[in-house]
């Protein structure tokens, strides 16, 4: 009998829910680092830089989080304006804590498109280390 892999769905959101409450629970404020140059993003273009965004989701900056298994929606204030965010999961590069950096790194869009949605093993090796030397990987 030859073993046939079984199709599961990706672990991202199941990750970043769990890490949200972890950071949450530990009273740290949680950090997401997203690809804004992923199609139907919903977020506010003033925000981005080099392509990227970094949205604080902390329960007391957003009203009506939720991480579903395919988008993160809430309702968050920039400049004092009110606006409805719309991130795609698989935009989602990264959560962390704001306040000591830990957290977990995801591949990115491309690579996760294609079906390998892995958290990378190794933050120490970042292309830029202006974007993510602040994030440590878990284990």
């Amino acid at each position: 009998m030859v073993d046939q892999p079984i199709d599961m769905s990706p672990n991202r959101p199941y990750l970043l829910r769990a890490l949200h409450e972890w950071i949450v629970d530990n009273g740290m404020t949680p950090h997401i680092l997203v690809n804004a140059e992923v199609e139907n993003i919903q977020v506010p273009v003033s925000a981005i830089r080099n392509g990227k965004v970094v949205l604080n989701v902390d329960p007391a900056a957003v009203q009506n989080l939720d991480i579903g298994n395919d988008y993160l929606t809430c309702s968050a204030r920039f400049n004092g304006t009110a606006q409805s965010l719309f991130v795609p999961v698989f935009a989602i590069l990264a959560i962390y804590a704001r306040e000591n950096g830990q957290g977990m790194m995801f591949a990115d869009e491309a690579t996760a498109r294609s079906g390998a949605d892995e958290p990378e093993a190794d933050t120490k090796t970042a292309s830029s280390a202006k974007d993510r030397s602040h994030l440590q990987v878990i284990k």
